[in-house]
């Protein structure tokens, strides 16, 4: 078994820490007070292949696999999950959806742009009545003519304020099972679609997230995606790789507390040492590094089987359970080694603690992996 990263996959790693290091870091707690991200840093990260990072070369994008992708998504977000959620929304979700289920027109008329960075990508699923029962979707498109025309509102979207290019669900048969969901590319500026409220979150502040609202809104029948009642299911195989993306975004945070503590504890001085020389700190630390480096086994190896086009639902609901909980965990130890100074903005460790939970309850909640996990292994 060789754990090595190739040549390839250990540079596009250190290209994206050095840039996160030099672009990012200095300006994470002005974007977080913000609530804002300066899409000239998007702009920047695609000019790298960022945006386009999982697409073929012949539709704009950087032609990687999701080794290298989920490297990417967890040296942005060691330093900052903001960036890297965004990252991961706009790839895994919208951009990966269109490309995987959309007619080569639609690859080339929206996917080219989303994978150059040109356009920024949304994907709408959650409604207020519709989180982990997904199949609830009340938003209704109804056909007519040359058109399908959509009503309805979405939550907790990622660039809901700021995309481009939006992948919504919205029911199209008069049933209420999985197979009247359909899936709808939307652009921004189609009248009758507009951003509702901007969410004021916990953490991961500077990523936007919003409502989207749909009133009479009138799209092409050709922005239909995929096959008409495919909508849910196509959603569930997207979703296997943006909880890949998840696992990745949880593992950068879950590294970057561990990192912030480890230094900490090499300067702070109480009772006339070093606090890493104390035992319970050292514990602490012990625990982060070995959760840290099993959350990245799992993550490799749903990440491995996917490249491979192998089923990995299984394997992707683990690594994103494993992984969000131990940056939850790797966050609250991060705190509790800098004590009163890891509650306080001077210093990363809170932010961390702000931003991980996100991880447990986003494309899935811990709860709905475990449904996952089980319905795998008892078929």
């Amino acid at each position: 078994m060789d754990f090595s990263p190739s040549a390839e996959s250990g540079e596009i790693r250190r290209t994206i820490r050095e840039f996160a290091e030099r672009e990012i870091r200095p300006h994470v707690m002005e974007w977080d007070e913000q609530e804002s991200l300066p899409r000239g840093i998007l702009s920047r990260l695609a000019a790298l292949g960022v945006l386009g990072a999982l697409i073929p070369a012949e539709y704009g994008g950087a032609g990687l696999g999701y080794e290298e992708y989920v490297g990417i998504v967890e040296e942005l977000s060691r330093v900052d999950g903001s960036v890297g959620i965004s990252v991961a929304a706009h790839n895994s979700l919208c951009t990966a959806h269109i490309f995987m289920t959309g007619n080569e027109e639609q690859r080339r008329r929206f996917v080219v742009p989303l994978a150059r960075g040109e356009k920024l990508g949304a994907w709408s699923l959650t409604e207020p009545e519709a989180g982990s029962d997904a199949g609830g979707t009340r938003t209704i498109a109804r056909r007519d003519g040359d058109h399908w025309v959509l009503d309805g509102q979405k939550t907790f979207t990622t660039h809901g304020t700021t995309g481009d290019v939006c992948v919504a669900m919205a029911r199209t048969g008069s049933g209420a099972g999985h197979d009247s969901i359909s899936a709808f590319i939307i652009e921004k500026g189609t009248p009758g679609f507009r951003p509702g409220k901007k969410e004021s979150k916990l953490g991961l502040r500077a990523s936007d997230t919003s409502t989207v609202v749909f009133e009479d809104c009138r799209i092409p029948a050709a922005n239909l995606l995929g096959e008409e009642g495919a909508g849910f299911r196509d959603s569930m195989a997207v979703l296997d790789g943006g909880r890949i993306s998840i696992a990745a975004l949880a593992l950068g945070m879950a590294r970057g507390a561990y990192e912030a503590a480890l230094k900490y504890s090499q300067e702070r001085r109480q009772f006339g040492k070093l606090i890493s020389e104390f035992q319970a700190i050292q514990f602490k630390l012990a625990d982060m590094a070995t959760e840290i480096d099993a959350a990245g086994l799992l993550t490799l190896r749903a990440a491995w089987m996917k490249d491979r086009g192998m089923k990995a639902t299984r394997e992707a609901s683990m690594a994103k359970l494993y992984a969000s909980e131990t940056a939850v965990r790797a966050a609250d130890a991060c705190v509790q080694i800098h004590g009163g100074y890891g509650y306080v903005r001077d210093y990363p460790a809170e932010k961390y603690y702000r931003d991980a939970k996100l991880c447990t309850i986003g494309e899935g909640t811990s709860e709905i992996q475990r449904i996952l996990i089980a319905r795998e292994i008892l078929r």
